[in-house]
């Protein structure tokens, strides 16, 4: 299994106009991001699951996973992925995992709450650019899941709780990446590795 988190600082945690993800506190990132973490050519990669945290205006924190192995009419444009995201808002949540399509859930949880869970099932492992190169730390990295940032990063206050939970600071560049290169990146290696 291989899991990505990715905080949305600012996505917003009502339904938004699908005209202008930008403007849904960077909804567009995340999508890009799902697109790159679950989706090959003609096909939707085994085994992956996708955690979004969503921090921004007017419910937070609600937190989206996406799990490859159940996922049904998804394809990977940034529209049809904000779609399924848009909808997955609209419901009304608990501390529970609601299915709000096939392979797509929605939950009321904040960072510690996500990280507790996962951290049963995966290594944490944090990406920032001061991290352990993953290219030397490759046959020690088994069953991962990688926490990434936006465009803002990750705030103080989860990377606290973040580095509670994380094995390792992991970095794919010293230079400072989108968040979906972070992700196709890492893929890349672990595929390399896994052959």
């Amino acid at each position: 299994m291989r899991g990505f988190l990715v905080i949305g600082n600012e996505a917003v945690t009502e339904p938004f106009n699908l005209n202008d993800l930008p403007g849904a506190g960077r909804i567009d990132i995340l999508c890009r991001c799902v697109s790159q973490a679950l989706f090959l050519s003609h096909s939707i990669r085994r085994d992956v699951e996708v955690y979004l945290l969503l921090l921004g205006k007017p419910d937070p924190p609600k937190a989206i996973k996406i799990v490859s192995n159940e996922l049904k009419r998804m394809s990977p444009d940034e529209r049809n992925i904000a779609g399924h995201l848009r909808k997955a808002v609209s419901f009304k949540i608990s501390k529970d995992w609601t299915e709000t399509n096939s392979g797509i859930f929605v939950s009321r949880r904040n960072i510690r709450e996500i990280l507790e869970e996962l951290s049963k099932k995966y290594k944490i492992y944090y990406l920032r650019e001061d991290g352990k190169d993953l290219k030397e730390e490759i046959t020690f990295i088994e069953n991962p899941l990688f926490v990434v940032g936006d465009h803002l990063g990750v705030r103080k206050t989860e990377e606290d709780v973040i580095l509670e939970f994380a094995e390792k600071i992991i970095s794919v560049s010293k230079l400072s990446l989108m968040a979906e290169q972070c992700i196709t990146i890492a893929h890349y290696e672990l595929d390399r590795f896994d052959k």
